[in-house]
């Protein structure tokens, strides 16, 4: 029976290859070797080195390709060396276009990295397809996109980059992270590479590092197989079980998580001495309309606005339930502070210019009593005013 009328939350349980043929085990088993003896001198089986491909690792590829309904999957050791190993694909002279509030890594990856290489880039307002199509070069290979942006939520419409970008003959990458395939699958808008740090909400128990990309033919699928073999930065066995682990509870965790994001949104939008909301579930947020009709909810990601530096501190200082960490996407809450986290690699100056300013925040709502949060928020606002000389009265 074909698996293609399945619904996603059944995909990501129910995986033919997760079965272990031999003994009928339901977890697919983990593969600790380097190398693969060949019954035959002159044809080899189908795994001769764990860098080019180790099977426990092609479960977990060939799970994210169904997910996102591409050709092949690529797992890497981090959601960077994913990003990196796509650029790869590019060579000197080549151009990209790149979403202007794109997350910090990537930024460092591609004015520090890329540029060494001769490779050039344009970072574009997304947000605005003219803005978009005015920015293409004639060396322009690929336009790369977040979307929902880190960390203000930036939509960007999938199929409007894709269609300016085949028209100049560019490919189109886009992070999904997100959102996951269970909210948005860029390959089904006309995406070409699709990308996750798979570290976030796909394991989603803050004990994994990963990255993964999904190509959306088999032939762009043979050049990236070719740089993650050369470049070899591939994910290690016990990470790729652990992960296919966590990539199974994803529907109900991110399903939890949303809904308590937004609780969460509405509660601080309504809230004083918050200066502004960053959640694409709003119908005032800037390409709502956009967002829900290229992905099927808003995931579990918000940042907001406090006045000033001083205020953001204390705040910060006086909560107990979030965790005051980098990363996302986990079981437990975690709020950030772009400024020095995610986006430390960003100068000042180039920060303020995407309104990333030192009063901004970032909070990936975990499985915690919705309740609890909300309430610790509120004791924190209150004395980080009171501490601050700010009104009371919130």
């Amino acid at each position: 029976m074909s698996r293609d009328h399945f619904d996603i939350e059944t995909k990501l349980i129910s995986q033919s290859s997760f079965i272990d043929v031999a003994n009928g085990a339901i977890n697919p088993p983990i593969h600790y070797s380097s190398t693969f003896h060949q019954n035959q001198f002159d044809t080899f089986g189908p795994f001769d080195y764990s860098r080019s491909g180790n099977p426990t690792r092609q479960v977990l590829e060939d799970a994210i390709a169904e997910l996102e309904g591409g050709a092949k999957g690529f797992a890497f050791t981090s959601g960077m060396a994913a990003i990196s190993s796509a650029f790869m694909l590019l060579s000197a002279g080549d151009h990209v276009l790149i979403s202007k509030d794109v997350y910090g890594g990537t930024y460092r990856m591609i004015t520090e990295v890329l540029s060494r290489f001769k490779i050039e880039h344009t970072f574009v307002n997304m947000t605005d397809l003219h803005e978009v199509a005015a920015s293409f070069k004639p060396n322009t290979k690929v336009v790369y996109v977040e979307t929902p942006s880190n960390p203000l939520l930036s939509i960007t419409d999938i199929e409007g980059i894709v269609k300016l970008a085949k028209a100049n003959d560019c490919l189109v990458f886009v992070d999904n992270t997100f959102m996951t395939p269970l909210l948005q699958r860029p390959l089904d808008l006309g995406a070409d590479i699709v990308l996750h740090s798979a570290t976030k909400f796909l394991s989603g128990h803050s004990d994994v590092v990963a990255g993964l990309a999904v190509v959306k033919d088999v032939h762009l699928a043979k050049q990236l197989g070719f740089i993650q073999n050369a470049f070899g930065s591939i994910l290690g066995v016990h990470d790729c079980w652990l992960l296919l682990r966590g990539m199974k509870t994803l529907s109900v965790r991110l399903g939890q998580s949303s809904q308590s994001a937004i609780e969460i949104a509405t509660y601080l939008q309504k809230h004083p001495l918050v200066e502004e909301v960053f959640y694409p579930g709003f119908t005032t947020h800037p390409g709502h309309s956009i967002h829900f009709r290229q992905a099927a909810g808003a995931g579990a990601v918000l940042s907001f606005q406090l006045p000033n530096q001083a205020i953001t501190k204390a705040f910060v200082e006086h909560l107990e339930i979030p965790v005051f960490a980098v990363s996302l996407g986990a079981v437990e809450s975690i709020l950030s502070y772009p400024a020095t986290m995610s986006h430390a690699a960003m100068p000042k100056g180039e920060r303020e210019k995407r309104g990333i300013t030192d009063g901004l925040l970032r909070l990936s709502v975990g499985l915690e009593n919705v309740k609890d949060l909300i309430e610790d928020i509120e004791q924190a606002l209150v004395t980080a005013s009171s501490l601050v000389g700010v009104s009371n009265q919130v």
